[in-house]
């Protein structure tokens, strides 16, 4: 043998036997049991009473649970046990909180329909899938009830009929089932967003019909639908003054008008109308506009949790939420109809979200990032005030958790809410409207193999990208291990989302969270980066210029948060990673793209990879014609496009790389993933994927997000440690 190579074969066994000598440290807990919470959502409160209900999401097996207080001791009142992706959505009681209502099946976070309106079937079971209304007595030996397909279900003040939407109509049942379903009337255009009036005699309606909306109220069969100050605008969303005399609703202009750069942001302005309900002698009385927007781009209509928030309070208030003073904040008009000016109830820089009525109507609960601690700005806690602004805000949750989602019992007595912990993940609880210390319900559902005890707490951090914004995160990390570990960066999806110092309200991201927390287990220094274009830090970030389509400058942040961590002494400059999934899949592979020499690894879930196509294509015989923008300009828009585009980062783009997606996706179309992946492999990049036969953009079976968690590990397992520990 060549004495050269029996020297490179005794370095190969001491370094194999090195490598058996000192295996990798066991995790502290599995994927499986990080992954086993049960989920809570759709929390309601019973108009009467003191009950309460919500969804838990336990391993697939979503159902409905009830809870009575003052014990609140929580049941289980639906059969489903299985795995089935079917989403339990729209829950509401009847008045006299005897009955639930609520909608099984559909994808309510999707941005468009499938072809023939098909609904999810992550099964891929041979038989057609159906969103369906249902109603169920909140009883110990409880059956569902079919009312028909259908969405969108409002119960009738009598608490008899139900009004839901099928096949872009509004049909009426009983609310027992005993009958099939009706079609209420018939109405051109698209009806959606039924609102029964307080005596329950008449429906208000959105009749959707393209460039322009109305709001209507329809009575019964032989009386014409009567249409509210009918105009060229986009009316939407009508809310019922507590007497039914008159309806407000939010006004948007219609579609059309001078076309505007696509390079630059258009401000969205909008108005509360306040319309007579009851029939007028004139065929359009107009309505009285209670109260305009300003038309800067801080005037928006706001796109955060519940938008507009319009609700009609006690002593005839009219409450709403604007970002006019650069955060979005609850106001008050006294007299609507007369048009006073609007109080503001929440002053402080601070974001509202989750907002709620005391059952009288006298105050407002909702969740904020703000409190006692600095920190606070990336939690929820919550918060009263009176609608009429008479005393301040009143804290009624405080501390180190995160609190969302906040109900009050129909006796007035109790807010419910739903909270978590940097450990714990998300249950409800009660705290009385009084304030005093929250009560967790139905903790038995966490399971004994949580890893409660093994989870770390995110470290709150800051730093300043390129040009020198200052960027939130949080830093996930054990101790021990190596003293230079390999670290990934993980970017949320949405944008507008805003990653805590906790469990995250929305499941999607509890989800990540978990991953987030395994991956730290398994020895990473992980990131999770609130870039610009999130919410929760005021509305320059939310709106920053030259972002998404208009020049990626979100980006900006993604590239900072690699640096940071390649600049952090436990780092390994040269094993940092990158994951996110739709928007956060989108900045995945813009870093993998242009920044191959700090990321060296990623993982893209269902991430848009092209911009083009969000250029208004119907703009651009307009701008040939010199229509609004020049041809100049809007071939500009395209270039921008296409350069804050993954695909036109393929050329430098050396890293290799997950793709993951699931072929019924409704939100970002499965084609960015096939397109991108075969440039990727005309460029020699390695490429692996992970396809999900059926599922959608959300995924809706644990198994699948089982399946990609996995897959996501073991990728950067591959491809930061165990390829850099086998070197000679």
């Amino acid at each position: 043998m060549m004495p050269r190579l029996a020297a490179l074969l005794a370095a190969c066994t001491i370094l194999h036997v090195n490598l058996r000598a000192q295996p990798a440290a066991a995790p502290a807990f599995t994927l499986d049991q990080v992954l086993s919470f049960p989920f809570p959502d759709n929390l309601v409160a019973s108009p009467t009473g003191s009950r309460i209900a919500w969804t838990f999401n336990e391993r697939g097996a979503r159902n409905i649970y009830i809870a009575d207080g003052p014990a609140f001791q929580p049941r289980r009142l639906t059969p489903y046990t299985v795995d089935d992706g079917q989403e339990l959505t729209n829950l509401s009681f009847a008045r006299d909180g005897r009955t639930i209502v609520y909608v099984r099946g559909g994808d309510h976070g999707a941005n468009w329909d499938a072809d023939g309106n098909v609904q999810p079937n992550p099964t891929s079971v041979p038989v057609a899938a159906h969103m369906q209304v249902f109603s169920i007595a909140a009883t110990e030996e409880a059956t569902p009830r079919s009312l028909g397909d259908g969405d969108q279900p409002a119960i009738a003040p009598t608490g008899d009929r139900v009004a839901f939407v099928r096949d872009r109509r509004i049909w009426i049942a009983p609310i027992d089932g005993s009958k099939p379903a009706e079609q209420a009337f018939f109405a051109r255009g698209i009806s959606e967003s039924p609102t029964w009036s307080p005596d329950g005699r008449s429906l208000a309606f959105v009749s959707n019909r393209d460039d322009h909306s109305f709001i209507g109220i329809f009575t019964e069969a032989v009386t014409p639908i009567r249409y509210l100050a009918v105009s060229t605008s986009r009316d939407a969303s009508p809310m019922w003054s507590l007497e039914g005399r008159e309806i407000a609703f939010v006004r948007q202009p219609g579609r059309g008008g001078v076309p505007a750069s696509p390079l630059v942001q258009q401000p969205q302005p909008w108005s509360i109308v306040v319309a007579d309900a009851k029939p007028a002698e004139k065929a359009n009385d107009g309505g009285f506009e209670s109260w305009r927007s300003g038309r800067a781009l801080v005037d928006s209509v706001p796109r955060t949790e519940g938008g507009a928030n319009l609700h009609w309070a006690a002593d005839d208030h009219l409450v709403f939420l604007s970002y006019q003073d650069g955060w979005p904040h609850l106001y008050a008009i006294h007299h609507p109809g007369e048009g006073g000016k609007p109080t503001l109830l929440t002053p402080g820089p601070f974001m509202v979200e989750h907002v709620s009525l005391t059952p009288d109507r006298r105050f407002l609960v909702y969740s904020a990032n703000t409190g006692g601690d600095p920190r606070d700005i990336d939690r929820r806690h919550l918060f009263k005030v009176p609608v009429d602004g008479s005393t301040p805000p009143v804290p009624l949750t405080r501390g180190t958790g995160v609190e969302w989602s906040p109900v009050v019992t129909g006796d007035g007595q109790t807010v419910a809410f739903l909270g978590s912990t940097a450990q714990r993940p998300p249950l409800p609880a009660v705290v009385p409207m009084t304030g005093g210390e929250p009560r967790l319900l139905a903790a038995n559902r966490i399971g004994g193999s949580f890893p409660t005890a093994q989870l770390v707490a995110p470290e709150p951090i800051t730093f300043r990208s390129s040009d020198g914004l200052e960027i939130h995160g949080q830093v996930f990390k054990t101790v021990g291990g190596d003293a230079r570990k390999p670290a990934i960066v993980y970017v949320h999806g949405g944008p507008p989302r805003q990653m805590l110092l906790g469990f995250h309200y929305m499941g999607y991201y509890a989800n990540d969270y978990a991953a987030n927390q395994y991956l730290a287990s398994r020895g990473f220094v992980v990131l999770s980066v609130n870039y610009r274009l999130g919410i929760g830090y005021g509305f320059a970030f939310h709106h920053p210029e030259h972002a998404g389509q208009r020049g990626a400058s979100e980006y900006l942040d993604v590239a900072a948060a690699g640096r940071y961590l390649q600049s952090r002494p436990d780092v390994d400059a040269k094993r940092v990673g990158i994951w996110g999934g739709s928007y956060g899949g989108y900045l995945a592979a813009l870093a993998l793209g242009r920044n191959s020499d700090i990321f060296a690894a990623g993982v893209d879930i269902h991430g848009v990879h092209d911009r083009i196509p969000a250029v208004n294509p119907d703009a651009l015989a307009r701008a040939i014609a010199g229509d609004g923008i020049s041809e100049t300009e809007y071939r500009q828009a395209l270039k921008v496009a296409y350069e804050s585009s993954p695909i036109s980062a393929v050329p430098t783009w050396r890293s290799p790389v997950l793709l993951v997606h699931g072929d019924d996706d409704r939100n970002v179309q499965f084609h960015h993933t096939v397109d991108l992946k075969q440039r990727l492999l005309a460029k020699m990049v390695r490429v692996e994927e992970l396809v999900i036969a059926d599922d959608i953009h959300d995924f809706l079976l644990f198994r699948t997000w089982r399946t990609v968690t996995t897959a996501t590990g073991d990728f950067f397992e591959r491809q930061l440690k165990r390829a850099a520990t086998s070197q000679p």
